[in-house]
């Protein structure tokens, strides 16, 4: 009889093994599925497992009534029919297979009921209310989630890294951007620097070829390639400075670390980057600038010259002359609006400073970034400028639309700010703006995806924007990064 006990026991630990292993495919199955159908005829059934995969996983669901499903599907985010009626259940299929509009938006109304119940955003929750409900002298401690570089890898192809993607699945139809392929480079070139992460040097390269494909004999840059590697009309609609400036920026970087990749990358890198120097005269956009700036920093480190300290004496000479223009006695900024990417331009500034040793540019850059700091920090939480209007001198600013990459240039350049000023304040406030993607924002929500290694795109009034890009997974990469210790 013991022998036997054991042996179902055995057995039900196997089953439990197998069902664990055959969850993940389970779950690709049905982010594939058009239409999942529930077809219980057990009206005592209380709750159903697949049922919660399926909306989670974005799937238009018809169901009969059990109370999960009358719960779940109140606010039509999914079709219920009666028990055992087939007419019913095969006009609810056929009305959303012909209808893919509507099966959008039930996925959509899936996926953001179910993001709150993620383990993390349930720990928070819980976390809040003992906080609410006991003493509130507890501090929720986040923790750090490994490095790891799964969606961007699962995002590169042949050109480099694809720029949009439906919820976790990369989107090839949207091609490639210039702006979205450099901050991979940069990101991937300190993974393989620090030894964090997996990452494979060919990644680089590819990066590095797609940056020399998109400069013009002039020097300049185009930013936009669609899937077949051919250069979109968008490039005629939007201004380019600020893909300009981030090429520069990681091509001085990736010349900083070159020691960790073959010789030939270094000197492919130095040429794509010195053509560009024809150009520093035309450059006019802050941010551009800045990016130059920090790229030319990086690329003295490795290779000082005086050509080097003098195209950064032009670039920071410009900065500075802007911010002196438009500055003012409550409004310490270069621009009279707060607009996105807020942090490299003190940043920038002071790693001017610490390239050529002008104390201007030090003055320029703590009090340009004390100001900043005042507009985006409410207590021990960021709140970066939304992206809905900005944010202009002497007015209100929108509270809500929130994207990454302001998060995650807030968190370098506070890293930068410390290694300065040596102000341990910077550092607190970095471990503060970086929980945001952890969960420390408005919403309580965790915005990094631990199952992917990506990011979502953004945080909006009521909820988090599910894709997760390029831009933003690039942005959170390096973000984490910086909290690494030199």
């Amino acid at each position: 009889m013991e022998a036997k006990i054991k042996e179902l026991h055995l057995e039900e630990h196997v089953l439990f093994i197998n069902q664990y292993l055959e969850l993940p495919v389970l779950l690709e199955y049905l982010q594939l599925t058009d239409v999942y159908l529930f077809t219980s005829s057990d009206p005592n059934q209380a709750v159903s497992g697949t049922f919660v995969y399926a909306l989670s996983c974005g799937c238009p669901i018809i169901a009969t009534p059990i109370p999960h499903a009358l719960e779940l599907l109140s606010d039509d985010s999914g079709i219920i029919f009666d028990f055992k009626n087939s007419e019913q259940l095969s006009e609810a299929a056929n009305h959303l297979l012909a209808d893919e509009k509507l099966r959008t938006q039930m996925k959509l109304v899936g996926l953001q009921k179910t993001a709150a119940t993620a383990w993390e955003n349930v720990a928070i929750a819980y976390a809040s209310l003992f906080q609410k409900t006991g003493r509130g002298e507890e501090e929720l401690i986040y923790s750090l989630p490994p490095i790891d570089t799964y969606h961007i890898r699962r995002m590169s192809r042949q050109w480099g890294i694809i720029q949009f993607s439906k919820g976790n699945r990369p989107d090839s139809s949207t091609g490639y951007t210039l702006d979205d392929t450099a901050r991979a480079l940069m990101a991937m070139c300190q993974v393989v620097a620090t030894g964090q992460g997996k990452v494979k040097e060919r990644y680089v390269k590819t990066y590095l070829n797609f940056i020399r494909y998109c400069q013009q004999p002039d020097g300049s840059f185009l930013n936009y390639v669609d899937k077949d590697g051919i250069f979109t009309s968008q490039n005629e609609e939007v201004g380019l400075d600020d893909s300009n400036g981030r090429a520069v920026c990681a091509l001085g970087y990736f010349i900083s670390c070159a020691g960790h990749f073959p010789a030939p990358w270094k000197e492919e890198a130095e040429a794509i980057l010195k053509r560009t120097f024809q150009r520093f005269d035309r450059i006019e956009s802050p941010r551009s600038i800045a990016f130059m700036l920090k790229g030319f920093y990086y690329y003295s480190r490795e290779c000082p010259s005086a050509q080097t300290d003098a195209c950064i004496w032009l670039l920071a000479n410009k900065l500075a002359q802007i911010y002196r223009r438009t500055a003012e006695v409550h409004w310490r900024w270069f621009e009279a609006y707060l607009t996105y990417d807020n942090a490299i331009l003190p940043e920038a500034m002071l790693l001017a400073h610490l390239a050529v040793g002008r104390e201007e540019y030090k003055e320029i850059a703590h009090e340009s970034f004390e100001f900043l700091l005042k507009k985006v920090f409410v207590g021990n939480r960021i709140q970066v400028v939304s992206n809905q209007g900005w944010m202009h001198k002497g007015k209100s600013s929108h509270g809500f639309g929130e994207q990454p990459v302001d998060v995650a240039g807030m968190v370098i350049a506070l890293k930068t700010f410390y290694q300065v000023f040596k102000d341990e304040k910077y550092l607190r406030m970095q471990k503060d703006a970086f929980n945001w993607f952890l969960g420390n924002n408005h919403l309580h929500q965790i915005v990094y995806n631990p199952a992917t290694g990506g990011c979502y795109d953004g945080l909006e009034e009521n909820n988090i924007n599910l894709n997760q890009g390029a831009e933003s997974t690039v942005c959170y990469l390096m973000a984490r990064l910086s909290l690494l210790s030199d």
